[in-house]
């Protein structure tokens, strides 16, 4: 069988990777008879490749929980025309119902974000229990972040005038902390008394990334009178920052990243079962540490915590903050405030690059496809940059105004939908895949075997050109590091746990399903591919790569840990 005959080949890679990881003590030997290769390491870990035929066998019972939406795109396009990018959705008025809902999740909608700086907890618990109400019932498998809104400087009221506000050129405003009865033209209060601390006269300050741009011309205790040198328009709650001789003006307001409301939020946020917390302006990596042990304390399930980079501070100590954070948002927007905007390019890729390394996941976010907010068609330069962010290998796109208050929300879904399936299909075709020298991050024995299965599972995929890859898993780690490769094949996760399905949901190229599993790998292999065929997704002649994991427990004390090439035999 050509299969098992190039398998063969590959194992001697896999060997060699291992032994030149120091495990030469740890590994007593491999042998080969043909269809059958074995590898064994002592210490309490099992590690093995397999190549053989999945012939009949018996469909054992169980149910398998699978994704209308890649059910119904596995059938339409196979295997390989699975998209393999993530795509999150901002929830807002323009989104909330019921229908629009649905539609989102027909479109592709993986992970829906609730935005805690609008709407009442009441809106956001009767659009998380709407979600949670089609995944049920209609067998969809969306994940719910809510996003902290952090603790930043902000325009409170405009004293009378309308919601929005047009400052003309050359107009004089003042900005104050001070709460003022009635109406005052030209009056601006903000959300804190020390906003002023630190700024000279000549410092420009600049609304929300540049929509309307002022001049600072007078002190006045603690306001400040401005004048319009860049008319634009500017809502309530929108942010403020302050500029120098063309640099951030970086002061220390020692004011914590999460105030008394995010913390309100956040515990409404557990009580409702969400599944991520993406923190908002993120300082430094003890923040994260502190919200990931509350959440630990107050949550029965694994909730994930991602980390918003959104700050110039965040940049000097990024590799940190990946570290400790379950995965990453580029927030572009507001990170655009804090850094020139020639730098968001080279800053985004190297986000990208360091969350690859260290294997957390990465959402780039923020006016990905903002003319469609009033538009029905993107503009091309729109179209590049999805396209350039889909060409570094992000795990997700994010989708904020367009879905949250646009006209066209779901046309904005179905362009990332189409640029996803198309850069793909390039990256593929012209073997233009981003493959990295990554870094070793296991430290046991048991992890530094587990991550060089996985990258050695990759290469065999791409090179034998199986048809997909199943990884069984109990906490999505071995899926996490095959998603890491970024291989041809898409990955199926079998898990028995929720949260590690919904968790899954923000990895490239995964798609989790959920099942009952036993401590008997081979049976769990066996139970599953059985239930696939017998949906029609699996035909005689197909090649699947398998790995597993399984932790190990009293009545199996060894941890599992495998390769096997299985050509799916007739039933």
């Amino acid at each position: 069988m050509a299969v098992a005959s190039n398998s063969v080949r590959l194992l001697s890679q896999v060997v060699a990777k291992i032994h030149s990881s120091n495990f030469e003590k740890r590994v007593v030997g491999v042998s080969c008879n043909g269809r059958n290769l074995k590898q064994n390491a002592v210490s309490g870990v099992q590690a093995m490749v397999q190549v053989g035929l999945e012939g009949k066998s018996k469909v054992l019972d169980g149910t398998l929980e699978f994704d209308v939406v890649s059910e119904k795109e596995l059938r339409e396009k196979g295997f390989l025309g699975l998209r393999k990018t993530k795509l999150v959705c901002t929830i807002g008025p323009a989104s909330c119902s019921l229908e629009d809902l649905e539609k989102l999740a027909l479109g592709g909608m993986n992970i829906a974000r609730l935005n805690m700086c609008h709407n009442t907890r009441e809106w956001h618990r009767d659009v998380i229990r709407s979600i949670k109400k089609l995944n049920e019932e209609n067998g969809f498998c969306v994940s719910i972040m809510i996003d902290t809104e952090g603790f930043q400087i902000l325009v409170v009221d405009h004293h009378g005038a309308p919601s929005s506000v047009k400052a003309e050129e050359d107009s004089v405003w003042l900005f104050t902390a001070e709460k003022l009865d009635g109406s005052r033209p030209f009056t601006v209060q903000v959300n804190y008394a020390g906003f002023s601390e630190g700024i000279n006269v000549g410092d420009e300050l600049v609304i929300d990334s540049g929509m309307a741009c002022f001049e600072v011309i007078e002190k006045i205790g603690n306001d400040l009178r401005c004048r319009c040198s860049d008319p634009g328009l500017f809502l309530p709650r929108a942010r403020i920052s302050f500029w120098r001789e063309g640099k951030l003006v970086e002061r220390n307001h020692e004011l914590p990243t999460l105030s008394k409301k995010d913390w309100e939020n956040i515990e409404f946020g557990i009580s409702e079962g969400i599944d991520f917390v993406a923190m908002s302006f993120v300082n430094d990596a003890d923040s994260i540490r502190l919200l990931k042990e509350y959440i630990s304390a107050k949550s029965s399930r694994s909730i994930r915590v991602l980390a918003k980079i959104e700050r110039w501070e965040c940049l000097q100590k990024l590799e940190e903050i990946v570290e400790i954070s379950d995965g990453v948002m580029v927030g572009r927007g507001d990170l655009g405030v804090e850094i020139p905007l020639e730098k968001i390019p080279t800053v985004q890729e190297q986000i990208v690059y360091v969350c690859r390394q260290l294997n957390k996941p990465v959402i780039v976010a923020a006016q990905l496809l903002e003319s469609m907010v009033e538009y029905p068609t993107p503009t091309r330069a729109e179209v590049a940059d999805v396209s350039e962010a889909l060409r570094q290998c992000v795990d997700a796109l994010m989708l904020s105004s367009e879905s949250a208050i646009g006209l066209y929300g779901h046309k904005a879904l179905s362009v990332l939908t189409m640029a996803s399936n198309r850069m793909e299909l390039w990256s593929r075709a012209e073997n233009q895949q981003a493959f990295l020298n990554l870094r070793q991050l296991g430290v046991s024995l048991p992890d530094r075997i587990a991550e060089q299965i996985c990258n050695s599972a990759a290469e065999i995929a791409n090179n034998l050109a199986v048809d997909a890859i199943f990884v069984y898993t109990k906490h999505g780690r071995m899926a996490s590091f095959l998603s890491r490769n970024r291989p041809n094949p898409p990955i199926f996760a079998f898990t028995n746990n929720e949260s590690t399905r919904k968790a899954l949901n923000l990895q490239w190229g995964v798609t989790p399903l959920l099942i009952d599993l036993s401590d008997d790998m081979e049976a769990n292999i066996s139970a599953t591919i059985s239930l696939i065929k017998s949906r029609g997704l699996l035909k005689e002649g197909d090649t699947v790569l398998v790995v597993s994991d399984m932790t190990p427990t009293l009545s199996a004390p060894v941890v599992f840990q495998s390769i096997q090439v299985k050509t799916i035999g007739d039933t």
